[in-house]
């Protein structure tokens, strides 16, 4: 794999998140993908990133854009930078109620890549900031 097609593949990644195509974005990973939660646990497999995302789409409503994608020469590693553009639908456990709000978010991942598949998802953004504007 090289820089052009991991950029590839991190563009289909995107896409099919914005669209809201899971099985897209699914598709784009390992069958071992580790998936790093921001601030939280390392989950590990498709099934489990499956889950996570049946969580996300439950509790939150988002669009990326903004987007810029890098990659590493020998196509292993990659990274992006995006806003965050989202709708808080429902209580998340732990976190602050929900009741509608939107908040408008920085954020950012670093991907490890081989064989045409993402096996590594670590995605990072300001968790303080964005309690700051659900809660308001």
């Amino acid at each position: 794999m090289d820089r052009a097609q991991a950029l590839d593949l991190l563009t289909r990644y995107y896409a099919a998140f914005n669209a809201g195509d899971w099985e897209g974005m699914l598709d784009c990973l390992d069958d071992d993908v580790a998936h790093d939660i921001n601030q939280g646990e390392t989950q590990r497999g498709k099934a489990a990133f499956r889950t996570f995302l049946a969580h996300m789409e439950r509790c939150y409503r988002e669009r990326l854009d903004g987007m810029v994608l890098m990659a590493s020469d020998d196509g292993a590693s990659g990274a992006a930078e995006f806003t965050v553009h989202g709708e808080y639908l429902a209580t998340d456990e732990g976190l602050p109620e929900a009741n509608g709000q939107t908040y408008v978010l920085p954020a950012g991942a670093f991907f490890a890549m081989a064989d045409g598949r993402i096996t590594r998802v670590t995605v990072y953004y300001n968790l303080a900031d964005w309690t700051a504007q659900v809660v308001g």
